[in-house]
């Protein structure tokens, strides 16, 4: 290693990334450490301790650990020595005929090709390339300034996932020399939080629609301050952050733009916590927020946080078990369309498991997609009835009230009435 990397520093070590936190001596050691803090978690020992003083700090319990500096902590390379170790073979320099190992063949065939070179040729004009994938290929900066621009200005969809990527200014000053970037996915990358270089991000992101963000371990005040520099946004995807809350700021949303949110496997367990932030979307679309243990949806009690546009949600894989939230979903989401319930309580065990789906379809009247099967006009009709068939039996067998009952059923008595 030429020099020691630098606290904020991503690196790569023996197939590991990690973050450097930590530069210096250790007590009652001698030499220099780095103190890495592991993207798999699993690889650490500490949280940044050692003999009972505190090195630094981990975002994910003991995730972190020490190591010596050596040539194997890989720092990185540049955009385009990414991109021309990739995608530019080197020439052979022969325009005569080449053996081939075909690689479906495990080696056994092998052809005779002629002209490879040209096809070389032709595919080295990364002027023409739209979509590149540089995911797990080590990119740590940007190269000089144009000069990603003058190589590849065509892009319009980049992967730079599991990358050495340290912070959002970086990511900028790479999009800034993409000029048509539509699609972007920087999955399981760290950010460090430093401030945003704002002139730089004004003008990075103006084209971008698609957003991946999936393992990065932001906050949503992070995610959203850095997508409001993004005008065009449409998509953005938010899985597995570890996010438990969406914290929720009084201030106008200017993610006019954004229809649809996937933030599946984080932990937004409060109902009312997410749609009082989900509602700012003023075009939200679609919701996914599969396998992030919410077990109720309670009563409305205030309008304005009202998902007044979603049509698409889902919430397979959570600990939903009443039939008061099904409910009272189309309270909170009353344009709801398509619904994913696949992997509740609910619909997984009890006594009305087979009857959920026909249950479900006559509690919420809007629904045309039910766990991503059509609802035909005449299932609507049976599922109504057969609802309807089991209030009156219910309320026949039960000393109950005709006030539980319609507590109990919300719909009962607008399907009564459409049955005169």
């Amino acid at each position: 290693m030429n020099s020691l990397p630098l606290v904020g520093d991503r690196i790569s070590y023996s197939g590991h990334l990690g973050t450097v936190k930590f530069v210096g001596n250790v007590e009652n050691t001698t030499g220099i450490w780095l103190g890495i803090e592991w993207d798999d978690p699993d690889r650490g020992k500490h949280d940044g301790v050692k003999d009972g003083k505190r090195y630094f700090s981990c975002r994910i319990p003991n995730a972190g650990s020490f190591i010596r500096p050596s040539v194997q902590v890989i720092r990185g390379v540049s955009f385009l020595q990414a991109l021309k170790a990739k995608y530019v073979e080197d020439l052979y320099g022969s325009t005569s005929q080449e053996k081939v190992t075909l690689g479906s063949s495990n080696g056994a065939i092998e052809v005779e090709a002629v002209n490879l070179d040209k096809i070389r040729n032709k595919l080295a004009n990364l002027g023409r390339i739209r979509e590149v994938s540089l995911e797990n290929e080590f990119v740590s900066r940007v190269d000089e300034p144009g000069s990603i621009r003058e190589t590849c200005p065509n892009v319009h969809g980049l992967d730079l996932s599991s990358s050495l990527l340290s912070t959002w200014n970086v990511v900028a000053d790479i999009a800034i020399e993409l000029p048509v970037l539509q699609r972007l996915a920087l999955n399981r990358n760290r950010f460090a939080e430093v401030p945003l270089d704002t002139l730089k991000i004004t003008n990075s992101f103006q084209s971008l629609t698609d957003l991946q963000l999936n393992g990065c371990l932001m906050s949503w005040r992070q995610i959203q301050h850095v997508t409001s520099f993004m005008p065009k946004l449409v998509s953005v995807e938010l899985g597995s952050n570890q996010l438990c809350e969406l914290e929720y700021d009084d201030i106008p949303n200017p993610h006019s733009s954004i229809r649809n949110i996937n933030l599946e496997g984080n932990k937004c367990k409060d109902w009312t916590c997410i749609c009082r932030s989900l509602c700012t979307y003023k075009h939200l679309d679609r919701v996914i927020l599969t396998a992030n243990e919410i077990d109720s949806i309670p009563p409305l009690t205030d309008v304005s946080f009202v998902l007044k546009e979603l049509k698409h949600i889902s919430l397979s894989s959570n600990n939903i078990n009443s039939w008061n939230d099904l409910d009272a979903l189309p309270i909170w989401c009353p344009s709801l369309t398509s619904l994913s319930v696949i992997g509740n309580p609910l619909v997984e065990s009890g006594d009305e498991v087979r009857y959920s789906r026909p249950f479900i379809i006559a509690r919420i009247p809007t629904l045309e997609i039910l766990d991503s099967t059509a609802v035909s006009a005449r299932e609507r009709t049976d599922s109504e009835l057969l609802y309807l068939s089991y209030i009156s039996r219910r309320f026949s067998e039960s000393n109950i009230s005709i006030t539980q009952l319609m507590r109990e059923h919300p719909r009962w008595k607008e399907l009564s009435n459409s049955e005169d």
